[in-house]
């Protein structure tokens, strides 16, 4: 069992930067890829960022050059830097990650998800 804690969302002025951040805890996992999506008001959730375990990366053509996905394997975190914020990105932000999970009847892998942070980006 897995959980994904996400923090790092508020208000921002355009131009301005956040830095979000995702945490997974729990016991006999290990992450493989993970990575970010949105959802604004009235639209389908889209990805936003994806790193592998590896470390590469990927991004959606509205972010490329203003945002920027990390992680760190040993504390099991991802964030995302986002830089010249645009009040298009107002959205909920979610992170999602690939968990394989070991159990005693058999492992398998399984997708997870954030509880979802609000980015507005407004003046």
């Amino acid at each position: 069992q897995v959980q994904l804690v996400e923090s790092g969302g508020g208000l921002v002025q355009p131009g301005g930067s956040l830095r979000l951040s995702c945490a997974a805890s729990g016991s006999s996992f290990s992450i493989t890829d993970m990575g970010w999506y949105r959802q604004a008001p009235g639209k389908e959730r889209e990805s936003v960022a994806a790193i592998t375990r590896g470390g590469r990366t990927n991004y959606a053509d509205s972010v490329k050059g203003r945002f920027t996905i990390s992680r760190d394997n040993a504390k099991n975190t991802v964030y995302l830097q986002m830089n010249s914020l645009k009040p298009e990105d107002t959205a909920v932000y979610y992170c999602n990650a690939e968990a394989f999970l070991y159990t005693d009847s058999g492992d398998y892998t399984r997708t997870y998800w954030g509880q979802g942070t609000q980015v507005t980006v407004s003046s």
